[in-house]
């Protein structure tokens, strides 16, 4: 099998390079790669290297994830999540290969307090939300062979990520304050990883069940939560830390205000792929426990 991995310098990218590693051959290309174009501003480069490569399967973890960033450039960000994707995707079916591809939360509108189905009517309030929305459509209307995993909260021990953020600030500051009415499962990048590879092999011989899927770990959390989580959680891994803050206080979204809408409600239901896959997701702490025994 021969795999063409597509952001491979990425939190997901990294990983990915690992789980994808046992099922053939893999070539990992990121925006700087010289041999191959993988600058996915450069639409057209992109597909070329599909056309050069003709893989059996595409991974795209390449995207403009800069949520506020992309409300002053929505050209640019259509280019990285919409419209490079789906030249991609026009070239997997081409080929008659297959294109995994990460999508996001950030399409749903956010609102009420139960977990999205992959059926639910999307809403995106942003920029970066509504490109990732355009990037699903133009792959399902590529006719490519194609699985799209939607996910939320991604973090991994390499690169900056939230719970690295809240250490440091705790070490910084006598008092933090943290959203407590936004919801969602923080989700290792080694996560997603292993999922995609065990779905690459499943699909070899299932390719009925390709199509539209939530990966989040399980439980739910706040960022608030999520925060003393991972502070008490350090002191407990390494004891010598020192902690200045005394005090972490819950605030509303509305407290920090930002160019692009967050949705408050991130759950995603993972039932389609834990049934379809044969898959239980494991809860958010262990990874968030794993990734800061990694970090300290």
């Amino acid at each position: 099998m021969n795999i063409l991995l597509l952001g491979k310098g990425g939190q997901v990218g990294w990983e990915l390079q690992r789980s994808l590693s046992v099922l053939g051959q893999l070539t990992a290309l990121d925006f700087d790669s010289t041999e191959h174009c993988g600058d996915f501003s450069n639409p057209e480069g992109v597909a070329a290297t599909v056309r050069a490569l003709r893989p059996d399967v595409i991974v795209n973890a390449a995207a403009h994830t800069a949520v506020d960033k992309a409300e002053s450039e929505p050209d640019f960000a259509r280019k990285l999540n919409a419209t490079t994707p789906g030249l991609i995707a026009a070239e997997a079916a081409k080929l008659g290969a297959w294109l995994v591809h990460y999508s996001t939360d950030y399409v749903f509108d956010g609102s009420g307090d139960e977990a999205w189905a992959e059926s639910d009517a999307t809403g995106p309030l942003s920029v970066y939300g509504g490109t990732k929305l355009e990037g699903e459509e133009l792959i399902r209307a590529s006719g490519a062979k194609h699985i799209i995993l939607r996910t939320s909260w991604v973090y991994a021990a390499r690169g900056g990520n939230f719970a690295k953020t809240m250490l440091r600030l705790a070490q910084e500051r006598d008092r933090l304050t943290v959203i407590n009415d936004q919801f969602g499962a923080p989700t290792g990048a080694d996560l997603l990883a292993d999922v995609t590879a065990h779905a690459i092999r499943h699909l070899q011989s299932r390719p009925e069940d390709a199509g539209l899927y939530h990966c989040v770990a399980g439980g739910v959390t706040s960022w608030f939560d999520y925060a003393r989580f991972v502070i008490e959680q350090a002191q407990k891994i390494k004891p010598d830390l020192k902690i200045k803050a005394t005090e972490i206080a819950p605030v509303a979204t509305s407290a920090f205000p930002t160019p692009a809408k967050r949705p408050n409600n991130s759950r995603l239901n993972t039932a389609k792929l834990q049934d379809t896959f044969g898959l239980t997701l494991p809860h958010w702490q262990h990874g968030v426990q794993r990734m800061l025994t990694e970090i300290l």
